[in-house]
């Protein structure tokens, strides 16, 4: 009778045990998950994010820049030459997403991909997200701005990137990313390559709407310098500004020393000094559409 009323105890406790370690498992697969929303754009300003949408889902973006702040009589650049970029991404999975975009500048036509290698989890197993983006740029302009000896790969260009970001708070986020930007055809005394540096960040004051701001710096490595001095080495890009995103929309609003649209040309070619009033306005938007 003891041993039954042993066994007929373990009997009603298990199920409770057994909910027990669901409950248990479950809350370690939850603390597993990723972190939500580092970042809420697929760029910050001029740089770009960890961010990448689910899959199946299109991605349109709008990029633009005004001319130079300047006073009331160009409407603080608005009245100024502009630049403009149109660009469409696909989430192929969660983790990779390729894109195609078309910019004013250079007639530039620009192919790109983005992966995300590592996730930030919600329990810190994985402290930090790590992703790689690269992309190719082909300028369309016509043949003879290229001049003589002309070939097909004088139009290319190409930039890579590893970014490393963090999420620190429900409302703060940074990321740090290595660069590096090949142009093949240059002015002969200009580089062909160059490695940079980007900080970027995003500071949320409320559910939809954050301060971010960006700093990119060209590093002198005298290892790959083809020349011994630079003739107008590019400035350091620096902008500042206000995000609204929501889970389909982002809209981004700043002030940037940086006009072009391509983080290569940007890095190499950059020659507006945000110390000396080189400022220009511009706006971001983005729209997701799943399927």
């Amino acid at each position: 009778m003891k041993k039954l009323n042993i066994f007929l105890t373990i009997l009603l406790l298990l199920p409770v045990f057994l909910i027990a370690q669901d409950g248990e498992t479950e809350i370690a697969r939850v603390k597993s998950k990723p972190v939500r929303a580092p970042f809420g754009c697929p760029v910050v300003i001029d740089n770009q994010t960890v961010y990448i949408p689910t899959a199946k889902t299109l991605e349109f973006v709008i990029e633009h820049r005004f001319g130079k702040i300047e006073n009331i009589s160009n409407l603080f650049g608005i009245y100024g030459s502009s630049n403009i970029r149109l660009g469409v991404n696909y989430s192929i999975t969660n983790k990779l997403s390729v894109g195609f975009g078309t910019t004013k500048y250079r007639k530039l036509q620009d192919f790109r991909i983005k992966y995300n290698i590592l996730e930030q989890t919600r329990d810190d197993k994985m402290p930090i997200a790590l992703t790689a983006y690269g992309n190719m740029g082909i300028d369309a302009r016509a043949e003879s701005y290229f001049g003589q000896n002309y070939k097909f790969t004088n139009r290319l260009s190409y930039f890579t990137e590893l970014i490393v970001a963090r999420k620190f708070t429900d409302w703060l986020s940074i990321q740090v990313s290595g660069s590096f930007s090949h142009i093949n055809r240059v002015d002969s005394l200009m580089e062909h390559d160059k490695i940079g540096i980007s900080f970027s960040g995003r500071a949320r004051v409320s559910a939809q709407s954050s301060i971010i701001f960006n700093y990119g710096i060209p590093l002198d490595i005298k290892g790959i310098q083809e020349h011994t001095t630079l003739t107008n080495p590019p400035k350091q890009n620096f902008g500042i500004g206000w995000e609204i995103s929501t889970s389909t929309h982002c809209f981004q609003i700043f002030v940037t020393s940086a006009t072009d649209l391509s983080p290569q040309y940007t890095m190499m070619e950059n020659q507006n000094d945000w110390l000396d009033g080189d400022l220009f306005f511009g706006f971001t938007i983005t729209r997701l559409w799943s399927f």
